[in-house]
């Protein structure tokens, strides 16, 4: 891209054989055959019909579908319908979810304007924005959208709120003068104006140099059809979980085939005896369990602020461990606020302001008449340096309306880039005084006095250089100063350039864009959560560390550099460093990508926040993308997974938190399934070993997987998150669900419940047909299930979580006990589901030998927990003896 900010305005207008009187006709059809029409184009986006069948490629479902089409071959048509039924709404709800989430580049459509002022032919007309082509000349004034990237010609006060862009809250004084320079950020291209930029003060002539795709705004775009999505950790997880469990499941079921038919028995009956139990080992609800457990997460996080656009984006908030946050609006306030006032050789804080000092008011009084901006019941309007002026007045009930009307505005001299000064004529006090506010080095070379609480002075080179060294202080604080300054005219008159000289020093006003109150305790609970919290904004990097080191984002030994800096560093020495940068000022959306995928590439979880559409990008490359709901384009809110609600970085914080426990509730859930599923399996496959009868139908094991299976896992998913879930180091993104642990806890757990459900089914054989046996072992390990859903809360033992704490597990429980009941003793249902009738003995035998395995997990808890949380109170009473040994000493 050409870099016109380093070339004249004469040249400009050569290279495109433009002038002041506008294209002609001809002109402006071949510019358009050349650079298209002004809008924002897209790649073609997959068809509905093919993100459905994508939704089908998933390891598990293919060996469910061919589970289905045997099911068919055989007769089976009920467990047929029940998969097909499964996974048809998994991919229903996938593609919903795919097709909702990518909307960013129509949002960026909708940012241009639907007209635009140009000159051609020599007559200013107004015409639809997608028509305006490079080398047109725009008008713009306040209040206009910018609809392409153009150089200033002319230029009349104009300011440009650029903040969607560079992330700046500040509007930007422009000029049309030559930049000499090749390397410059887009916040300080002075003379240039990009498309969707706001105009907030004066006019100016644009020569349009760049439309549609090729400008900053089309850059981005291109940027977010480059960006590919990054998959949870728990999708990763999962994956690879699904291939593993398919891989196991095809194996035992080979296995069981081969028995099947070493003993004589048909190709289709042992094939369809390996397909019961290929239905009876996939857990067909996990997908849609996981589905619900995050849509619970969802809501419940809806209510705290934080709404979830992508389902599983919840969990991966669990393993963040780096949060990259725009500064404006995220951390701040979006509010230019007033901090302190120096007058008569004294800096005082906003807050301790004394008015019954004579040079205090008269200072404060001069802000408010040196201003055009309101503030009247909360309706803010004007540039935000002069309403955080009027703002601070209020605070001591000094009313710009009624004191305007005091000390009405005779002539003005308005605020220009060049000069860097804003003047007034007022009648205070019978005096005909002019007020001048402005640039502190501008002002000063213009004062001959200064006011002190003595009277008026001379202003003398110590007075200068007292001035200055508070100027650098406050800016070095990140601050921004404002000079002021006033003189005594002999009679009313119209203000021209030449009055402004020969003024009485009156006092300076410093201020900042605040952090949010809540943002210091958000990024100390970042830390204590081992999670990098860093700032990335396109302000200067004074105020960016200022606003860091406030809210301990900038510790010691920390760096903040410019992205001018970062576009200088290798990809090694940026890697090298990057763990000591916690501040990246003046940066573009190139730079906030490159941030995040280096960060990526030391395998980090990354989180972005932001609210501008130069934040869109990197939302999207990011892990999780937060865009602020309050204060962020529609653009950012589309990119992002996850929208704050209330622009509230503690939010962040909350869903972190919520993200971790809602993770080891799915977990839990895929323990409880698996254990459950275990259990069947090792209970068929010894049937098979030994040549028993099969000790399930396959109408049971439905039952099982689809009624008293889903609540238990959708209940466990509810579990309440623990105090202390901060306190530990985010999850590795690279962890398998599947770890040893995991494992071990499965199959001990599935063996236990196996073990009890053959015993059971052993007792049936011995007293009765086998029917009698098939019955009881379904019943057992049913119930066994659901009381194995209480070990599945948590890791601790109930008693320790809480008994009833969780009343949806016990609404679970009792929801599957009623079903088990109506199947075993309801005449319509023991025909339907192929159960024998039993005695008072048998029933008797199932319940012990369904609750012995939870008895025996209970106990081992029991038992651990105390062992655990005495070790941990030895550890606090040493650590406690230690200290009070160094005291001590």
């Amino acid at each position: 891209m050409k870099k016109y900010f380093c070339k004249s305005c004469e040249d400009t207008l050569k290279e495109f054989n433009a002038t002041l009187d506008g294209l002609t006709n001809d002109q402006v059809q071949t510019f358009l055959e050349k650079y298209g029409e002004n809008i924002l184009t897209e790649k073609k986006k997959k068809s509905i019909y093919s993100i459905f069948l994508d939704q089908f490629k998933d390891l598990l479902v293919i060996i469910l579908i061919a589970a289905a089409l045997i099911s068919i071959a055989t007769g089976n048509i009920e467990s047929t319908i029940v998969i097909l039924v499964v996974i048809s709404m998994n991919a229903i709800l996938g593609t919903v979810q795919y097709v909702k989430a990518e909307q960013s580049l129509n949002s960026l459509k909708a940012l241009s304007s639907p007209t635009a002022k140009v000159i051609r032919n020599s007559i200013r007309v107004e015409i639809p924005s997608k028509d305006v082509v490079p080398g047109d000349i725009l008008i713009l004034e306040a209040g206009d959208l910018v609809i392409a990237d153009g150089r200033i010609l002319e230029n009349f006060s104009l300011k440009v709120n650029e903040s969607s862009l560079t992330g700046e809250s500040e509007s930007v004084d422009k000029h049309s003068e030559i930049i000499n320079s090749d390397e410059v950020a887009l916040g300080d291209q002075k003379n240039m104006v990009f498309s969707s930029s706001l105009v907030t003060y004066g006019r100016a002539t644009i020569l349009v140099t760049n439309t549609g795709m090729n400008t900053e705004l089309g850059k981005i775009a291109t940027l977010m059809e480059e960006t590919q999505e990054k998959k949870t950790p728990l999708q990763v997880s999962l994956d690879d979980f699904s291939k593993k469990l398919a891989i196991g499941i095809m194996f035992i079921c080979a296995i069981v085939f081969a028995l099947s038919l070493y003993r004589g028995n048909n190709i289709l009956d042992s094939l369809m005896f390996a397909v019961a139990l290929a239905v009876a080992a996939i857990p067909e609800a996990l997908s849609s369990i996981v589905t619900i457990v995050l849509a619970i997460g969802t809501q419940k996080m809806s209510k705290e602020h934080a709404i979830i656009k992508k389902l599983r984006a919840v969990e991966g908030l669990g393993c963040v461990s780096v949060i990259c946050s725009d500064k404006t609006g995220t951390l701040t306030q979006n509010k230019m606020t007033v901090k302190s006032i120096f007058t008569d050789n004294k800096l005082i804080s906003s807050n301790d302001i004394n008015l019954n000092a004579p040079l205090n008011n008269f200072l404060l009084t001069s802000s408010v008449l040196c201003n055009d901006s309101t503030a009247i019941d909360g309706n803010e309007l004007g540039d935000p340096t002069e309403v955080a002026l009027i703002n601070l007045g209020h605070n001591y009930s000094i009313d710009e309306i009624s004191c305007r009307n005091t000390h009405p505005r005779l002539s003005e001299i308005p605020f220009d880039s060049d000069r860097k000064l804003m003047s007034t004529l007022h009648t205070i006090d019978k005096d005909y005084i002019m007020v001048t506010k402005g640039a502190i080095d501008v002002l000063l070379h213009r004062v001959s006095s200064i006011e002190t609480s003595s009277g008026i002075k001379l202003f003398t080179p110590q007075d200068k250089k007292r001035i200055n060294d508070i100027n650098e202080k406050l800016s070095s604080n990140g601050l921004r100063v404002l000079a002021f300054g006033y003189k005594k005219l002999n009679e009313k008159k119209t203000l021209t350039l030449d009055d402004e000289n020969d003024f009485t020093f009156l006092g300076l006003i410093s201020m900042i864009d605040p952090p949010r109150e809540e943002s210091k305790e958000a990024v100390m609970d970042c830390i204590k959560a081992s999670i990098k919290p860093i700032m990335i904004t396109g302000d200067h990097k004074i105020t960016a560390s200022a606003i860091a080191k406030e809210i301990g984002i900038l510790q010691e030994n920390d760096l903040a550099i410019e992205g001018l800096e970062l576009d200088k560093m290798s990809e090694t020495e940026l890697l090298s460093k990057l763990e000591h940068i916690s501040v990246y000022a003046r940066v573009s959306p190139e730079h906030k990508i490159r941030i995040v995928k280096a960060w990526q590439k030391k395998d980090n979880i990354v989180a972005m926040t932001g609210d501008g559409v130069n934040d869109a990008p990197a939302l999207k490359q990011a892990n999780i993308g937060i865009a602020m709901g309050i204060t962020g384009t529609d653009v950012s809110k589309d990119a992002a997974a996850m929208i704050l609600t209330d622009d509230n970085f503690a939010t962040i914080v909350k869903s972190i938190s919520n993200g971790r426990n809602i993770y080891a509730n799915i977990k839990n859930s895929i323990r409880f399934l698996l254990s459950g599923n275990m259990s069947g399996i090792l209970a068929v496959l010894y049937a098979s070993l030994r040549a028993l009868p099969v000790p399930f139908a396959a109408v049971h094991l439905l039952f099982i997987n689809l009624l008293t299976d889903s609540l238990p896992a959708i209940a466990i998913g509810m579990e309440k998150s623990t105090k202390d879930v901060l306190n530990d180091k985010p999850r590795d993104s690279k962890e398998s669900i599947l770890t040893k642990e995991f494992i071990k806890r499965i199959v001990i757990e599935g063996l236990l419940i196996g073990i009890f459900t053959m015993v059971s089914y052993h007792i049936g054989l011995s007293n009765g047909p086998v029917g009698t046996a098939s019955t009881m072992a379904f019943s057992t390990l049913c119930l066994a299930r659901l009381f194995h859903g209480f070990n599945c809360r948590g890791r601790r033992s109930i008693f320790s979580l809480g008994v009833f704490k969780n009343k949806f597990s016990w609404i679970a429980f009792g929801t599957g006990l009623a079903l088990l009941n109506a199947v075993l003793f309801i005449p319509v249902f023991q025909t339907l589901f192929e159960v024998t009738p039993l005695t008072g003995s048998n029933v008797g035998f199932i319940y012990l030998f369904a609750f012995l395995p939870t008895l025996i997990i209970q106990l081992y808890k029991v038992i651990r927990d105390f062992r655990e949380d005495k070790y941990q109170h030895i550890s606090y009473e040493n650590r406690t003896k230690s200290k009070s040994k160094k005291q001590v000493a």
